[in-house]
């Protein structure tokens, strides 16, 4: 075959093109309003505020109301991600919600989104992947900035566990709050998005999964909720992610020394403080901690970490940030980034 034309003597298809690198250009979160306490999830399972705190390192998290859906926790958040870019929602050319709590997954939610957004020029579709979505979209994003594919990517991290949990589960009606966090990703002249480490564990996917199939679920008159392996999900992430997220560092030509931040999935104050000490990270590492008051929001919880260390000036725009994200699949993602 030659190599300017195929075997028929067709002429080359012409590649797409686009920007050197690519870089964060702004974060948002929205938390719903309803903040709810230990004391109140133990009305529903015998438990106590003090147990809760030493185990998952929880005071507090947020539910969104009952007539909030994934959608208007995207928008919330999104908008606020576009405002703060400085870019007209016309620019962007992706705009990916990554979300496990999608109850209706036809139509997907992406595309109402953007519709809502005024992202009127974007391809818009869900990523199911948990708690690494987030991770996931900002790789994928990324690639399609730099392969031409978008100029502008939008990357919302949505959960509304409130839909799929069983308050009455002592295992894990504690953990899990609601919430959106999104990024605008776009072109840039120094690369502000190192390469991804990526991957899954099908093997081990019924460490976490819905009790039964939504619809077998709702023609018996039942609702589908979710299980966790507690222990099992303990140990992976705590002992396994360790060396995932010093693979990330090391891909992106970095030491750890060259880290101002860590900002892991929010899944147990018990895992960041493992991950901490099996990285033996340098004490002027910035942790992320938003657990303790949004408590495991999933996708959704690297975004609203980065938001809250921003506001908190804990991290500063152009620092230095390690992301993980690991959860259901079991799957995850670890990437550095530049602060937007």
């Amino acid at each position: 075959m030659s190599s300017t034309g195929n075997s028929t003597g067709n002429k080359p298809i012409r590649p797409s093109t686009g920007a050197a690198h690519s870089r964060l250009f702004s974060v948002g979160g929205y938390r719903p309003a309803r903040v709810v306490t230990n004391d109140e999830i133990c009305e529903h399972i015998d438990s106590t505020d003090e147990w809760i705190r030493t185990r998952s390192g929880i005071a507090t998290r947020r539910f969104a109301l009952p007539e909030e859906t994934i959608q208007d926790l995207s928008v919330a958040a999104g908008g606020k991600a576009i405002a703060a870019a400085g870019i007209s929602p016309e620019q962007i050319g992706a705009v990916m919600v990554a979300s496990c709590t999608v109850t209706n997954p036809i139509p997907a939610a992406a595309p109402e989104v953007a519709s809502r957004l005024g992202a009127v020029n974007s391809a818009a579709f869900d990523i199911n992947i948990a708690c690494a979505g987030f991770c996931h979209g900002v790789a994928l994003g990324s690639d399609m900035i730099r392969a031409g594919s978008a100029e502008y990517v939008l990357v919302i991290g949505t959960e509304k566990f409130t839909s799929i949990i069983d308050k009455t589960d002592r295992g894990i009606a504690f953990i899990f709050g609601d919430g959106s966090g999104a990024a605008v990703l776009g072109p840039s002249e120094v690369p502000g998005i190192g390469p991804v480490v990526w991957g899954a564990d099908g093997a081990r996917a019924s460490a976490i999964e819905m009790n039964g199939d939504w619809v077998d679920k709702a023609t018996a008159g039942e609702r589908a909720f979710l299980r966790m392996n507690g222990q099992q999900v303990f140990r992976w992430a705590a002992y396994e992610m360790a060396p995932v997220a010093r693979r990330a560092v090391e891909v992106a030509g970095l030491t750890l020394d060259d880290l101002d931040a860590f900002i892991p999935h929010q899944a147990n104050m018990r895992i960041t403080d493992a991950m901490v000490r099996a990285l033996k990270l340098p004490a002027h590492v910035a942790i992320a901690r938003d657990i303790v008051d949004m408590g495991n929001t999933s996708a959704a919880s690297v975004p609203l970490a980065m938001e809250t260390m921003l506001e908190r000036g804990e991290i500063a725009s152009g620092s230095t940030a390690l992301l993980v994200g690991f959860g259901a699949g079991l799957s995850f993602a670890a990437q550095v980034v530049t602060i937007p």
